[in-house]
């Protein structure tokens, strides 16, 4: 009778500790998502500094958190902090495999790092993912790390194949006008490039790019044109400046 009343005891005290411990976690989780929300405000606002003060601290207090993994390896690449983002990009995946937008924040940061293989890599991992809302995103970089290894005709197919879902993304316009110019496809430039400047009127990216694609088909005029309106949407970028010095070469 005794042994039976220690053991219910021991039983009921560990049931109670059980309890306890799940109790305190979730405190510590409410916690560290506080911290959490008012980092990504600051984000928000690109005060970056600001936000990982409170990622950090948001840590300290719950670190299986793979949002707040997320959202360090976002504020530390804003800071060109590549490496520390890599591995938090990495823990947020490791916490929670499906979560595809902090696979395709680690490709970024691999891009950024200019080590085009590993980007593919885990882009690829994320293309055929039917659940992913934005898909247009990884194959637009799969695109950009394809042009970088000048191999343009993946890049070519990565990129429409964005545009299939996506028609006026502008960063896969640009990135396929890019492309026709390295393969010296000059009238596909030009009409690439022409709708990414009539979707988007006052991108001065847009122009400068497309002032090149002018270029290589001989239409100076054109390109002089185009040039002009970057100086005039963009005065104080260094595109302004490289657009000057391509204006005077004409």
């Amino acid at each position: 009778m005794k042994t039976n009343r220690f053991v219910l005891s021991l039983s009921l005290l560990l049931i109670f500790c059980i309890a306890s411990c799940a109790a305190n976690t979730e405190v510590r989780k409410k916690h560290g998502e506080a911290s959490r929300n008012l980092g990504e405000a600051y984000m928000q606002q690109r005060d970056f500094s600001s936000a990982l003060r409170e990622f950090l601290k948001a840590e300290k207090i719950y670190s299986k958190d793979p949002l707040l993994q997320n959202d360090l390896g976002l504020a530390y690449m804003a800071k060109d902090r590549l490496d520390l983002a890599i591995k938090h990009f990495k823990k947020a995946v490791k916490l929670k495999p499906d979560y595809v937008p902090a696979r395709n924040n680690l490709g970024t940061a691999y891009l950024t790092k200019k080590e085009w293989d590993v980007a593919i890599a885990c882009f690829k991992e994320i293309i055929d993912d039917v659940l992913y809302a934005t898909p247009h995103y990884p194959l637009t970089n799969l695109g950009w790390a394809y042009y970088n290894k000048q191999e343009y005709g993946v890049a070519e197919k990565y990129y429409h194949d964005a545009l299939k879902l996506r028609p006026n993304f502008i960063i896969a316009l640009l990135g396929l006008g890019r492309t026709y110019m390295a393969m010296e496809r000059a009238a596909d430039a030009v009409a690439t490039l022409e709708k990414a400047v009539k979707k988007y009127p006052r991108s001065a990216e847009s122009y400068f790019y497309l002032a090149k694609a002018y270029s290589l088909s001989q239409e100076y005029k054109k390109a002089i044109s185009a040039y002009k309106k970057v100086i005039e949407f963009a005065p104080e970028s260094f595109l302004a400046g490289d657009a000057q010095k391509e204006a005077e070469k004409i």
